[in-house]
């Protein structure tokens, strides 16, 4: 039995915190493409993926209800707390998830829609349904679905799918993990009360700490790509640095620590910092391209 769903209720389903990254990263792609967009086409297209991104947490919210109302941290989500039904959530989903794509490929091209309909694909069945509980790996798989984002909004001005769109694909796919198994960390009882094999759950907090660390730098390396392919200049390559070494600082020190607290409070530190470090690093990149496009910067785009 429910009770009587607000719009905000329905808003949640679409997990907003979420749907700002996907948003962002989406606008960033989209203006930083090469070409240009009608600015009325360029808000459909990122409506379209916000939509998206919003139906795909709603399939998510109706598959995970049950293990939503296990843990603390989404207990009080539409679905468990009984004010939306799992139907409800459920046709809301797939309503959407069909709206979006067409508009998306009707207003833009279908190389966009299809990346769109794959994106929400793959959370909702290959992410949610498969991966998140039979798998320590559902992160570093599954963490191609919040990838696409820049890829989908490359597309609706490009048409194609290109290595520099791929380069921010990479990016945000090497933060995903790091950026999860340090939430995992200090949320392990969470995760195994709900028998979600989380990586720190099935192969320990020392091996969680190593591969967070290594990720790390592998996204360091990934953060220089877009300076090495010739789309970002030098106000993005200082940032990719610098921010870049502040996350591999704090993955160091979250590596060498051993107590359970100062583990679960670097793991803390290192979250909150890899959620920032994603919107400065992108929101460097539009700079970038912006002063270059207005030949302040010149020499980022050809």
């Amino acid at each position: 039995m429910t009770g009587e769903a607000r719009v905000e209720d329905y808003l949640a389903l679409l997990k907003p915190n979420v749907m700002q990254l996907v948003v962002f990263t989406a606008i960033v792609g989209l203006l930083v493409a090469p070409g240009g967009i009608n600015p009325l086409v360029g808000f459909i297209a990122v409506l379209c993926i916000a939509i998206g991104a919003g139906a795909s947490g709603a399939l998510n919210m109706w598959y995970d209800a049950d293990i939503d109302a296990i843990m603390s941290r989404t207990q009080n989500r539409p679905i468990p707390a009984g004010r939306i039904s799992g139907g409800e959530a459920l046709i809301f989903g797939v309503v959407l998830s069909v709206f979006s794509v067409a508009l998306l490929g009707l207003a833009t091209n279908w190389v966009a829609g299809g990346l769109l309909a794959f994106t929400i694909f793959f959370y909702a069945v290959v992410y949610t349904v498969w991966l998140k509980r039979s798998t320590p790996q559902n992160i570093v798989i599954g963490g191609a679905a919040g990838a696409f984002p820049p890829m989908v909004g490359w597309a609706a001005v490009t048409g194609t799918i290109t290595v520099e769109s791929l380069a921010l694909f990479l990016i945000i796919f090497l933060w995903t993990p790091p950026h999860f198994w340090a939430l995992a960390l200090y949320k392990q009882s969470d995760y195994g009360a709900a028998g979600i094999p989380m990586l720190p759950n099935v192969k320990g907090v020392p091996h969680t700490k190593v591969q967070i660390f290594v990720y790390s730098v592998l996204l360091a390396l990934a953060a220089m790509l877009p300076t090495l392919l010739g789309f970002a200049g030098l106000v993005y390559s200082a940032v990719a640095v610098l921010s870049g070494a502040g996350f591999l600082l704090l993955a160091w020190r979250l590596l060498a620590t051993g107590a359970d607290v100062a583990m679960r409070k670097a793991a803390r530190t290192l979250f909150n910092y890899s959620l920032g470090y994603l919107f400065v690093l992108f929101f460097a990149l539009l700079v970038d391209n912006m002063l270059a496009r207005f030949n302040v910067l010149p020499g980022v785009l050809s």
